[in-house]
C-alpha cells in the first residue's frame, strides 16, 4: 500500500508538472501572442517575457511576428498613361498592428501574403497606369510609392496590418520594346553622327576654300608687288644704262658687246660660225674707237 501510495504521489507530481508547464509560455521581443480557447481568441499579449494561461487543451497560444515582414510581388506588365508598356518588379514591407483582427481576417502570415499580393498588384497598376513613362522613371517615383502604399492601406485597414513601405525594384520596357527602342536609339545616334560628319565636312570645305582664296590673294599681291619692284628695277637699270650711254656711247657699245660674248660663249667647248667681217666680232678685228 505504501508503494502504491508513493507511485500515486509521483504520478500526481508529474501530472501537476505537466499541467504547470503547459500553463506557462514565453514571448520573445520579436513576437506577440494571441491566446486561443477552443479556437476562439481570448486575449492579446504583446509584452515579452514569461506568461501564464490555462493548461492545454483548454487554451493554446498563437505566436505572431512583431517585426516588419517582406512581401515580394512578381514582375508584371503595366501600361502607362502614354500607352507604353512597363515591366515592373515591386515589393512591400508590412507589419501586424492588431493581432486579433489579423487572426479573424487572415489567420496566419501565409494567408496574409496570398491576400496582399493581388491588392498590391492592383494598386501598382492603378497608380503607375495614371502616369507617363517619363514620370515613372523621374524623381516623382517617391510620391508614386506613397500613393501605392496609401492605396494598399486603405484596402487592408480591416486586416489588422499596416503597409509601411512600397518600393519598385525595377521598371523597364519589355524585352521586345527595349530592342526596338535600342535600335531606334542606335539609328538616331548614327543619324546624328552622319549629320555631324556632314557639318564637319562643310566647315572643312569652307576653311579650305577660304585658305585657297587667301593664298591666291596673297600670291597675287606678292606677284603684283614683285612685278612692281621688278619694273622699278628695270626702269632704274634702263635709266642707268641710258645715263651711261649718254656719257660714253662707245664704251656702252663695248660693254654690251662683252656682255653678249659672255652670254654666247658659255661652257668649255663653244663653237660659233660667223663671217669674219660680222658686226658681232668687230671689237676683235678693229678695237674700240673712242670719241
Amino acid at each position: 500500500m505504501k508503494r502504491n501510495h508513493t507511485i500515486a504521489i509521483a504520478a500526481g507530481a508529474v501530472v501537476l508538472l505537466i499541467v504547470l508547464l503547459s500553463s506557462l509560455y514565453t514571448i520573445h521581443q520579436t513576437q506577440q501572442a494571441l491566446v486561443l480557447q477552443v479556437g476562439e481568441p481570448r486575449g492579446v499579449v504583446t509584452d515579452p517575457g514569461l506568461h501564464m494561461k490555462l493548461p492545454w487543451p483548454f487554451q493554446n497560444v498563437l505566436y505572431l511576428d512583431k517585426r516588419v515582414l517582406y512581401l515580394d510581388l512578381p514582375a508584371q506588365e503595366v501600361i502607362a498613361q502614354d500607352r507604353k508598356r512597363l515591366m515592373v518588379d515591386a515589393y512591400a514591407r508590412w507589419k501586424i498592428t492588431d493581432p486579433l483582427r489579423f487572426y479573424q481576417s487572415l489567420t496566419d502570415v501565409n494567408v496574409a501574403q496570398v491576400r496582399l499580393q493581388p491588392i498590391l498588384s492592383s494598386n501598382v497598376r492603378r497608380v503607375l497606369g495614371s502616369q507617363t513613362f517619363a514620370a515613372v522613371l523621374s524623381g516623382e517615383r517617391a510620391k508614386l510609392m506613397l500613393d501605392i502604399r496609401d492605396g494598399v492601406n486603405a484596402q487592408t485597414k480591416s486586416f489588422g496590418i499596416e503597409v509601411v513601405d512600397v518600393r519598385i525594384r525595377r521598371a523597364d520596357l519589355p524585352p521586345q520594346n527595349s530592342d526596338a527602342i535600342y535600335r531606334r536609339m542606335q539609328q538616331e545616334r548614327v543619324r546624328q553622327a552622319n549629320e555631324y560628319r556632314a557639318q564637319g565636312e562643310q566647315i572643312s570645305q569652307e576653311v579650305r576654300s577660304k585658305a585657297d582664296r587667301d593664298a591666291t590673294v596673297i600670291v597675287a599681291e606678292a606677284t603684283r608687288q614683285g612685278e612692281i619692284a621688278r619694273g622699278q628695277g628695270d626702269a632704274e637699270k634702263n635709266r642707268i644704262f641710258a645715263e651711261a650711254f649718254g656719257q660714253d656711247p662707245d664704251f656702252f657699245a663695248f660693254y654690251r658687246s662683252m656682255t653678249s660674248y659672255e652670254a654666247a660663249m658659255k661652257g668649255e667647248n663653244t663653237t660659233a660660225i660667223l663671217s669674219p667681217d660680222s658686226e658681232f666680232f668687230r671689237y676683235f678685228s678693229q678695237g674700240a674707237t673712242r670719241r
